[in-house]
């Protein structure tokens, strides 16, 4: 009888939809599947935490759907039907599109007694600050729909918001114009992309990002739609439907111009473009790219930084027109996140992608992949520093709740606990020969958990043949959150910090290859698998 024979397997490079079967056999540490997990920086798949209330539940403005988040000063800016607020705590909201006032600002009881500003049709909405001389900024607010103005706001002071000063306006750009995506760079409010002149930017004073009539203003017409702005580095990035352009020297009247990146491909929507380890990632028709890439290589597939995911992103480009798009980064995570939902008041949970930026012990970097399903993100997503320095990440979703990311072990949808379903399978495996059968014996799964967990264990033989035996579903035994003692670390399987359990499970069955499923429906805590370590007794060839 051949001896037992081992074989390791170590969870790394995400999610792959696009390698055949016959790749896949030499990258068995990929995943066929998986769900609401993600790529943890130091390697595995990490089951994503749940998200929690902010606050006490309260919401901004009733049922209405939540437009847009932004994290400002040292709370939280929502937009909810026609109106925007701001909470320091979740527990209350101050409606603050307010009448325009002169002078630097009212004070908070003076401020609560003006009459509102409704946003008329507010959509979507998109953010941009200007630092200028106050210590929380100077925020404008844009949205995509059809008759708001950019609206600017600025708060002063710190404490209770008694002890604070606030000043709102309407900021007119030229006629009735209304654009849809901001950005302030060098100095200068940009907008673009408004409904009866998609393809025209305009940009406002230097150090006067209100006024799109004084010296230093100006607008520029592009020959293609706009459908995002971002400034990145020195440059102010235009990204457009089916291309990519640059404004130069915009504080130079003689010399400002805007110089083709690339007019081969275009962003779908410019919600999806973030920075990234010093990368500029937008949504192509094609998955998600970089500035640099697409410009250096043109519209080849190598620019593209999804490939092993590109049938998502050729579903979402084939429905944009009917899709709401967010992103945002998770910058202690090394994190990008997209969200994407049907438009308007569905209350089925949108879909997303999370990739991590791994960095190879060799040099280099890459990003890994994995799928987001039940959470309601797609139309209000965001995360940012706090004044505190603290990074928050926060959804809202259409039932007007506002939710904090990455909290909690559970989703909590209208403050119910919700199971995560996370799923993480193998690609099918033939332990380095695929013309020999192999019995398996058993294999040790190294985990990481940050409470009891207890996951389920499918085996599948042979490309799931049905005309062989397939063992049944192993809800494998309890994983204890390991205990501290002092410096060291106790649990069940495991003494020494850093170091985590390995659940051994029996196996039964054979084949040619075998995948594994590992997956939990449960409002228990994240864990992290690690890897597997499988032993299997060659048994003659098939």
């Amino acid at each position: 009888m051949a001896q037992s024979q081992p074989f390791a397997l170590a969870c790394q490079g995400g999610l792959n939809k696009v390698s055949s079967q016959l790749e896949l056999l030499r990258v068995p540490g990929e995943a066929l599947e998986l769900s609401n997990f993600e790529v943890a920086t130091t390697g595995g798949y990490r089951r994503v935490s749940g998200y929690t209330q902010f606050g006490d539940g309260t919401r901004p403005n009733g049922s209405n759907s939540i437009l847009g988040l932004h994290v400002y000063a040292d709370g939280l800016i929502a937009c909810s039907g026609t109106n925007v607020y701001f909470s320091l705590d979740g527990d209350s909201w101050l409606q603050i599109n307010k009448a325009s006032v002169s002078g630097s600002g009212d004070n908070y009881s003076t401020f609560t007694g003006r009459s509102a500003a409704a946003r008329t049709s507010q959509g979507q909405c998109e953010f941009t600050v200007y630092e200028g001389d106050t210590i929380y900024g100077e925020l404008i607010i844009t949205d995509r729909g059809t008759s708001a103005k950019p609206f600017y706001f600025k708060m002063t002071g710190t404490g209770a918001l008694s002890n604070r000063t606030f000043f709102a306006k309407e900021i007119t750009v030229s006629g009735t114009e209304y654009p849809k995506y901001c950005v302030v760079h060098d100095k200068h409010l940009v907008v673009g992309g408004a409904g009866t002149s998609s393809n025209t930017i305009y940009y406002s004073g230097t150090s006067d990002i209100d006024d799109f009539t004084s010296s230093g203003s100006g607008s520029i017409l592009l020959d293609d739609q706009v459908t995002g702005l971002r400034s990145f580095r020195d440059d102010l990035i235009i990204f457009c439907r089916n291309s990519i352009y640059k404004l130069i020297n915009i504080n130079s009247a003689s010399t400002i111009a805007v110089q083709p990146l690339t007019k081969n491909i275009g962003c779908i929507d410019g919600a999806s473009v973030q920075e990234v380890g010093g990368q500029l990632l937008f949504l192509a028709p094609d998955g998600i790219r970089t500035v640099a890439g697409t410009a250096r290589i043109g519209d080849i597939e190598l620019g593209s930084l999804s490939r092993k995911i590109v049938p998502i992103f050729t579903d979402i480009a084939a429905d944009i027109g009917n899709l709401n798009i967010n992103s945002a980064v998770i910058r202690k995570k090394s994190q990008y996140r997209l969200f994407y939902g049907n438009i308007g008041t569905d209350t089925v949970a949108s879909y997303g992608v999370v990739g991590t930026l791994r960095v190879d012990p060799q040099g280099g970097s890459r990003f890994e992949w994995a799928e987001l399903k039940g959470m309601q993100a797609s139309q209000a997503f965001t995360s940012g520093f706090n004044y505190d320095n603290i990074e928050r990440t926060y959804h809202g979703d259409f039932a007007g709740y506002v939710y904090n990311h990455d909290t909690g072990d559970s989703f909590n949808p209208a403050g119910t606990e919700t199971a995560v379903d996370a799923v993480y399978a193998t690609p099918d495996m033939d332990f380095g020969d695929l013309g020999t059968l192999k019995t398996l014996k058993y294999v040790k799964i190294s985990v990481t958990p940050e409470g009891s967990v207890q996951p389920y264990l499918k085996v599948r033989y042979d490309y799931d043949d049905t005309t062989i035996p397939q063992p049944a579903a192993i809800l494998l035994a309890t994983i204890p959150k390991p205990a501290i003692f002092g410096s060291g670390l106790m649990g069940t399987s495991v003494f020494g910090a850093g170091d985590s359990p390995m659940v051994r499970q029996s196996l039964q069955g054979s084949g040619t290859t075998a995948k594994f499923k590992l997956y939990s429906n449960d409002t228990k805590g994240p864990y992290t698998i690690n890897g597997l370590y499988i032993d299997y007794q060659p048994s003659g060839r098939r």
